[in-house]
């Protein structure tokens, strides 16, 4: 489950989540009697946050995908089989 937080969640929200705080920060620093608008959410932000996000998750899982796994020539697989009514986990044989 954390996996799942680290490679997809947090990459594809934290962006958005970092946007969001700075114009909750930006709101409360805001002095009242300034000519400035009050900031907040817009569309064209919020919008390239969320594609920031998905750019980083494509890139967390395309690192993900070239530096895990096993070797090609790291053995043969052996699947899983049941042997005297247990199961026998699946593994590598070297050759």
């Amino acid at each position: 489950m954390f996996r799942l937080l680290l490679t997809y969640v947090l990459p594809l929200v934290l962006p958005t989540l970092i946007y969001v705080a700075w114009v909750s920060y930006a709101r409360r620093r805001h002095d009242e009697n300034s000519d400035d608008d009050l900031p907040g959410l817009k569309k064209g932000p919020l919008f390239w946050s969320l594609l920031a996000g998905l750019a980083l998750t494509a890139a967390g899982l395309v690192t993900i995908a070239l530096t895990s796994g096993v070797p090609p020539d790291a053995g043969t697989y052996v699947a899983p089989r049941l042997e005297d009514g247990k199961i026998v986990p699946p593994h590598f044989e070297k050759n």
